[in-house]
Formats: structure tokens, C-alpha cells, sequence
């Protein structure tokens, strides 16, 4: 029996080899040693050491359903499936893993959850391919002793949602062990369970070697408005920004010093960008939101005779910073941008997403909102959104093909019967097929 005809039956299985059996095995190896460059395995020659899986597969149907993904059968449903099916704990199926993996190699938004879904024979494949190595550097499950930086990661990020001190603890007991690279993701996962018990640790992080450890540490700083560094940014700000009789008056500063920069201060500005305009922006970014004397509604309706735009910039920038959701909702109404979102949570995400949706056209700005706001959309933004639909496919039928397959994504699947029986309109009956198949698909992951 030929490759191909080993990799079909392996497919669809058979009656006389079980769906994980000896074939599946077979395919997956002849299709590494052909990717790897190796010549393909001779009649009777032995396929290789092969180790034991320690995980349950997916059902047969869950895996027939990645095949037809990959396949381009609603292909931008593949990331929702991969953690889907990761979430589970369960890894996908032999006949999957070659196709799954040259995924993986050309797009590394996938990779995150390939390491627990491929399984111990998939990090097997992965040494005889380099083009797949990157699979030995994704998250396995392993514990913090034993992991990878990725597994140390993922051990670091549960340890914090339940016991924050204990995971910062952990993390400083191996901080001068650690490289650059690790310190300034690890430092991130702080982010969650973040209190000043944190500060100490932190302050002294801005001292590390690294930018990015230090551009961290100064991020997290700044939502800890007790912290020394907020102190300082405060300081800053007071000598920059005099409010008074409806006037926001502003002196940018006119250099960046060492202890500007120890604190996050990038000296360098992105090209187009003036010196001085861009050290204001970071540091409004980075300066409490409780050091400005009135509400946000008010001081946007101030004047700002001189850099306003840098002024309002610093502000959108420390609201979603600092996750601070009354300056979200305030800078949101001023300018909707999506990053103001993530400060919110998912019911008021929704909320305002549908009234911009209600006054908006489909433009750019509303694909890149609606892209801000946390899936599973429920009935508020769903029925928002595929009003839109169908009035622009009434008038700008070839304006719907992002709104539409973003809805389709998005929306809640158990909306999926409510959503065919809004409008007959095709765009409509569209997106509530894409949902019921995603329904489909959720199911059998459980």
C-alpha cells in the first residue's frame, strides 16, 4: 500500500485498525522523513521509535472537522478550534499533524496552543523537521522545573490567577537565573493578580539590563498609583500641564534624562514624530489618571492651546495602560479606538460597540472596533451587527465582506438559528451557517 492510500485510510479509518492505530503512525512518520529530506522508508523497514502518547485524541469527528479546516473549509476558524480543543487537554490526531505543523511554521499566531495539541509523537516529528523546531519551544504542560520558557510561562500564568504572591515569589527566586528574553515576558504575567506587593520587585526590574524588562516593569508600574514611579510621573506631569479657568496650558519638556528613561521613557521618537511631542505623550501615558483634577469628560472639553493632539494621545494611552475604565469610556466617546476596549469588560464592550455600530458606517474604524470587543457576542451587539448587514446590503453590497465574516466569527454560536431566522438576506444566511458550524464544532470538542 502506497503513502497516499496509508494517509486515506488512516483518514477514514477502517474497520479491521482502530482510528489511532498503526497506520496513522505510519503516514506521520513517512510524511516527516519526506519533509525532513530524508529518503522515504523502504518495504519492511521499521518506522522509527515512534514514543507512546500520554493524552486522549479528539473525537473522530473533531479531527475530520481540522482536516476540513485546514482545508479551507471556513479556514479563519482555526485559531477558535485550536484553543478550543486545547482547552480540553486532548491533542489531535496523527493524519493531522504534518498539515498542522506546516501551518504552524508559516504563521506563528497559531503556535501557542500546538505544543499541548501535538502531543508527544507531534514534538517527535518536530526534531526530524527543522522547519518544525518551533514546536519544541511551545508550552507542553511540563511544571516550572522541568519546562521550557514557554512551560515556565504558562506554570507562572496559573500560579498567579490563584496565588499571586506565591508566583511572584517564585519568579524572583530564579530572576538572576533567567535570560533577558524570559525576564521580560515573565515580567508581563504580573500584569494579572498585579498589587503593590508586586512594587519592590518591579521598581528594581527597572534597573535590569534589558529595554524590554525595564518598558515592563514601568507598564505595570503605572497602574499602581502608590507606586514610587507613579509618584515621579505625577511630579512630571504637575511641571508639564497647568489647568485652570478651562485652559489646559503645556510645557513639553525639553530633554529626556536618565531617570526619565530608567522609568520608561523611550528617548528615541518613531519617525514623523518630534523629540519633545513624544516624550509628553509617555509621560501623560504613565502618570496617574488620579492626578488630574477634574473628570475626563470635562478636561477633554477644556482648550489646549498647544499640543493638544499629543495631550489627548498620552490620555487614550494611559486609559488603556492603566485599565482604567471611566477614562475608557470618557477617551472612547472623544475617539473610539478599539485599544480602549480592552479596559472594559465584556457586557460594556458589547454596549458600546453596538451604539457605534447603530451611528457608524462600515468603514475601517468599525472593522478595527468590532475587532477590539471580546467574542462570544451576545443579542445587543449580534442584532447591531446584522442590521448593518442588511442595510449595506442593500446599498454597498461589496462593502460586506469583513463586517460579514467578523459576525460570523464572533457572534455567539448558539445564536446561530436565531441569526437565519433575522432576514433571508444571503450575507445573513451566510454568517448564521458559519455559526451553526461553529456550533457543530464546539460540540464536538466537549
Amino acid at each position: 500500500m502506497s503513502w497516499a492510500e496509508l494517509a486515506s485510510t488512516a483518514l477514514v479509518g477502517t474497520d479491521r485498525r482502530p482510528y489511532e492505530g498503526e497506520l496513522l503512525a505510519d503516514a506521520a512518520v513517512e510524511v516527516a522523513r519526506r519533509r525532513a529530506g530524508r529518503a522515504p522508508r523502504r518495504d519492511g523497514e521499521p518506522p522509527g521509535a515512534a514514543p507512546e502518547e500520554e493524552q486522549a485524541a479528539v473525537s473522530r469527528q473533531a479531527g475530520e472537522r481540522l482536516v476540513r479546516i485546514m482545508g479551507g473549509e471556513h479556514e479563519r476558524l482555526l485559531p477558535e478550534w485550536l484553543a478550543a480543543a486545547a482547552a480540553t487537554g486532548r491533542r489531535v490526531p496523527p493524519y493531522a499533524l504534518p498539515g498542522l505543523l506546516d501551518r504552524g511554521a508559516r504563521d506563528r499566531s497559531i503556535r501557542a496552543h500546538l505544543g499541548v495539541l501535538a502531543g508527544r509523537r507531534g514534538r517527535w516529528l518536530a526534531s526530524l523537521n527543522p522547519a518544525w523546531a518551533y514546536l519544541l519551544e511551545e508550552p507542553t504542560g511540563q511544571t516550572w522545573e522541568l519546562g521550557g520558557a514557554a512551560d515556565r510561562r504558562a506554570h507562572l500564568r496559573r500560579l498567579r490567577a490563584s496565588d499571586p504572591e506565591a508566583a511572584r515569589l517564585l519568579l524572583e527566586s530564579t530572576w538572576e537565573e533567567e535570560t533577558p528574553g524570559d525576564r521580560a515576558e515573565f515580567v508581563e504575567v504580573l500584569a494579572d493578580g498585579l498589587s503593590m506587593a508586586d512594587e519592590p520587585f518591579l521598581e528594581r526590574a527597572l534597573d535590569d539590563r534589558r529595554r524590554e524588562v525595564r518598558q515592563q516593569a514601568a507598564n505595570l508600574l503605572a497602574r499602581l498609583t502608590a507606586s514610587r514611579l507613579a509618584g515621579r510621573m505625577a511630579a512630571r506631569a504637575a511641571a508639564c500641564l497647568t489647568i485652570a479657568a478651562g485652559v489646559i496650558t503645556v510645557e513639553a519638556p525639553h530633554a529626556c534624562d536618565k531617570a526619565m528613561e530608567r522609568d520608561g521613557i523611550r528617548a528615541k521618537p518613531p519617525r514623523g514624530t518630534g523629540e519633545r511631542a513624544w516624550w509628553l505623550q509617555q509621560l501623560i501615558a504613565r502618570a496617574p489618571l488620579s492626578v488630574w483634577p477634574h473628570p475626563p469628560g470635562r478636561l477633554l472639553a477644556m482648550r489646549v492651546p498647544e499640543w493638544d493632539a499629543e495631550v489627548k494621545a498620552g490620555w487614550v494611552r494611559a486609559a488603556v495602560l492603566q485599565r482604567d475604565p471611566e477614562w475608557a469610556r470618557a477617551m472612547f466617546a472623544w475617539d473610539p479606538i478599539a485599544d480602549l476596549l480592552s479596559a472594559l469588560g465584556p457586557a460594556e464592550q458589547q454596549e458600546l460597540a453596538a451604539a457605534f455600530v447603530h451611528r457608524h458606517d462600515v468603514d475601517s474604524q468599525l472593522i478595527m472596533v468590532l475587532g477590539g470587543v471580546s467574542p462570544h457576542w451576545r443579542d445587543g451587539l449580534a442584532t447591531a451587527v446584522l442590521a448593518k448587514i442588511v442595510k449595506v446590503a442593500a446599498t454597498q453590497p461589496w462593502n460586506l465582506g469583513e463586517l460579514a465574516k467578523l459576525a460570523a466569527e464572533r457572534i455567539d454560536p448558539a445564536l446561530g438559528e436565531a441569526a437565519g431566522h433575522y432576514s433571508p438576506e444571503p450575507a445573513v444566511q451566510r454568517v448564521a451557517a458559519v455559526l451553526r458550524f461553529r456550533a457543530d464544532m464546539l460540540e464536538e470538542l466537549r
